[in-house]
Parts: structure tokens; sequence; C-alpha cells
């Protein structure tokens, strides 16, 4: 059992750190409602007018930051990790929320598009109108997401003229503080030092993180990371690349994996494993303020590309040792994990319908997917629990009173199983699940809909108890 604490959100902002104790209170009564209506409205989630008012205000309350309203899930975050043992996975990426507005100065934009052409031929470009988010999520080696631990939002407004300064100047020459992509050492920074325990943490990032500011920032802190490498950076003695010294490695490793081809059929596949420690020097008009690293090159590729699906091509960088090919399989299932915040975000999009909000402003809009990233991340830490510890006890994720309604809901199996994982799937058939004996564990649309359900339920049966005459 990794980690022993429940997930409610009243613990999740438990730890908050607003000043004003009214403004604490109303997170407190707002996220409640919301999670009652997960993917609603905020009329809806709030059902009254003077409510709803309420809400509105608090969103656009200067006083009120998504700091603020992410500190107690942060706290949280931190005590689930101590609680844990073993590398912590920190998993970081952008993703990008778009909105329908007819102007966007007030909300942002995130990119321009091509939409095709006019009838007389000529492109026609659409700015998109919306905001950025980039988050650090910790997750153990098995997946069990523990919380964020850094989130940052902004929109291409804030860094207008970038490319433009980069068609004039190296890119590499650009300090790193000028760029957007200082996001990731600023996560990195922030997620290291809330857990203060910077050998357990290894951060892993796709190639848009393949950033040797990155790797110099982790090496000065003491803390480790797996990053998708993409660009062929000089080694050794400088006068040869990465490439050239791995085209010397023999083949070290073979590694067999399941993947989907473009049917969606799922086939085994076998991949060479090639790794070596090289001394990697940073961009040569930064050599002066950053030093050479001693870092581990990992290669995972299929020695011919397949008819119906592009080859594995993995060439991972990372500050840890790998002297066997058990050690880079192993690596290899850590950045495999990454994937688990590519989920986190597509439960904020489709669960949470988070780029349906109306809100107006760019800073309203902000701390709502704050609250958002709350309870779309209790949706998913009861997903990934119920596989992770299926036989721990139920409490960690239901109370008593939600056990008792599904027990006289969802009948029990012939077993009759009081397991974690059982009251899960309870959770999950209100929600749809049909649990047959070939399905695959419930997932993360089918458990925030069912508590979305119980929810109801539950209000509705604490009526009854109340209300004469009902029974």
């Amino acid at each position: 059992m990794p980690v022993a604490t429940r997930c409610r959100w009243e613990e999740e902002l438990a730890g908050s750190t607003f000043a004003d104790a009214r403004l604490e209170q109303r997170l407190h009564r707002l996220v409640g409602q919301m999670d009652r209506s997960l993917g609603a409205s905020l009329p809806f989630a709030c059902q009254d007018w003077a409510s709803t008012k309420a809400a509105y205000r608090f969103f656009s309350n200067e006083r009120v930051s998504e700091a603020q309203i992410l500190s107690g899930h942060f706290a949280s975050t931190r005590e689930r990790v101590r609680a844990s043992d073993g590398p912590i996975l920190v998993l970081q990426d952008t993703t990008e929320f778009t909105f329908q507005r007819e102007s966007h100065e007030a909300v942002g934009i995130t990119r321009t598009v091509n939409t095709g052409r006019d009838k007389a031929g000529q492109v026609r470009m659409h700015t998109l109108c919306g905001l950025l988010m980039h988050a650090s999520l910790a997750v153990t080696t098995d997946g069990l997401p523990l919380g964020l631990a850094a989130v940052k939002f902004w929109s291409r407004q804030k860094f207008k003229g970038t490319n433009a300064l980069k068609r004039k100047v190296n890119p590499t020459r650009v300090p790193i503080e000028q760029k957007e992509s200082f996001r990731w050492l600023e996560n990195l920074r922030q997620s290291t030092s809330l857990f203060a325990a910077p050998d357990r943490c290894v951060h892993v990032g796709d190639r848009e993180s393949d950033i040797y500011e990155l790797f110099s920032l982790a090496h000065d802190l003491g803390t480790h990371f797996i990053v998708r490498s993409c660009v062929d950076r000089l080694a050794g003695d400088g006068q040869h690349t990465i490439a050239n010294e791995m085209d010397e490695v023999a083949v070290q490793g073979l590694h067999r994996v399941e993947v989907r081809d473009q049917r969606g059929r799922l086939v085994t596949a076998s991949v060479e494993l090639r790794y070596r420690r090289i001394t990697v020097l940073p961009p040569i008009g930064k050599q002066k303020r950053y030093p050479p690293l001693s870092l581990t090159v990992l290669y995972a590729r299929e020695p011919e590309t397949p008819k119906d699906r592009p080859a594995i091509d993995w060439r991972l960088i990372t500050d840890l040792l790998v002297d066997s090919p058990e050690q880079a399989v192993e690596k290899l299932d850590w950045y495999a994990r990454r994937w688990k915040i590519e989920v986190f975000h597509h439960i904020l999009k489709t669960g949470c319908r988070a780029e349906h909000a109306r809100l107006r402003t760019a800073e309203r809009l902000v701390k709502l997917i704050a609250v958002y990233c709350i309870l779309a991340w209790r949706v998913f830490w009861t997903t990934m629990i119920g596989r992770s510890a299926p036989q721990a006890d139920p409490h960690l994720a239901v109370t008593d009173h939600e056990i008792a309604l599904l027990d006289r809901l969802v009948p029990d199996s012939p077993a009759g199983e009081r397991s974690l994982f059982a009251y899960v799937v309870k959770v999950a058939r209100l929600g749809g699940y049909l649990a047959r004996s070939r399905d695959p564990p419930p997932g993360n649309l089918v458990i925030w809909r069912g508590f979305a359900r119980l929810t109801d339920i539950a209000l509705g049966a604490a009526l009854a108890q109340t209300s004469p005459g009902c029974g």
C-alpha cells in the first residue's frame, strides 16, 4: 500500500493560505457545490442566484489567487509523498484551454492556426483565444497520482515578440529567463522545494523539456530527471556530438513492449537497447555560464519500421545511472508514466469541461481552472488507487454514509467483497460501468459520473430523513 491517506476535497483545502477566513469559507462552499455537479456550469452547480453571484464575486476578487486556491492541495500532495516509499516521478507537461470569445483581449491568445483558403485563394489565419497551463504531477513509480506540485498559467501575449527575436538572434544565446520555456525550470524548482527531498524526485518531460538549463538546475538542486531528447548536443571533447558517440555503442539488450497499431489492435514490438554515460556540453553561447555534465543517454529503437504503425524510436537523456538492461527498462517504464499527466489534462477538459466556462477574463478563468484541478485530481486518484491498492480499506475513497448507500444501491458480488476496489466498482456502476468479467477496470469518466450520481442520491436520502411524511 503506497499511500495511506483519504482523498476528499475537504482535506485538499485544509492547508490553504487565505488570510481572510471568509474567503476560505467561500472556497470550501464553492468547491463543495462544484464537486456535486462536476462538469456543469456555475449556475447549475450553485442552484440559485445568490450562490451564483457569490461564486462570480469570489472569482473576480483581487485578493484571491490561483496560488491560494491550490495551496492546500499542494500541502496535501507533500504529505502523500512523505507517506509513500521509493522514487517519486514528477511529470511536467503543458496543455491549452481554448475559449470561444468574440474578442481575445480579456482572455489572451494561445496560437494562430491555418484554417484554409478563402474564395480568392488567400490563406486564412485564425487566432485562438485561450490560456496555457503548465503542471507538475507527482506519481509513484507504479503510476498512482499523489497530486499536483506546481502549476503555471499564462497566455502568449506575455511573450509577444519572442519569435521575432529568435529570427534575429541565435535562440541558444537568448537567456532562458526571457523564454516561455522558463516554466520548466520554475516548476522543477517549486516541486523540488515543496517535497524537500530532491534525491527522491525524478522530473519527467517530453522533447520540449530538452533544455540544458534544466539539466544544470537539476544538478545544482541535487534532484534527477528523465527527458526525451530532441537536440544532438556536443559531447566529449566538443569535436563530436551525442549521436556520433552513440553510433559506436553496440546493442546491449532487447525489450518487448505492447503497442497499438493503426487499427487499435494490441501488438508486441521488440526494441533494441543502447546506453552510455557521456559528457554532455552546454550550447556554445552558454559554455561560460554552465558546466559540462555527465549524463546517461538511452536509446530504445525498433530495428525495422512496421507497415501498420510508426517505428518506436525513443532517445532519452537522464542524470541517473544505467548499468544494465534491467535498469534501462526501468527508466523506459518511468518515462512511459508521463502519459498520466495527459490523462489528468483530459479529465480537466472532458470531465470538468473547463473549456466551456463563460467567465470573461483570464484572471477569473485561471481561478476556476485551479478549482477544477482539485476536483479532477480527486477523480483521477480514486480511479488509480482502486488499481494500485485494490485490497485496501474502502474508507480511502468513500465515507461510511456512502458505503451504506452503495451497499443498498449496488448488489454485492457473490464473494461479498468489502475491498477498496469493490467499492470503486460500485461507484463506477452508478456511472454506467457494466462490470462484466472481461471488462477492463473502470476509467475516469464512469468514476466521476458515478460520484455525481452518488452525491445526488446522498442528498435525497438526507432530505428523506429530515422531511416529515417521507420514507
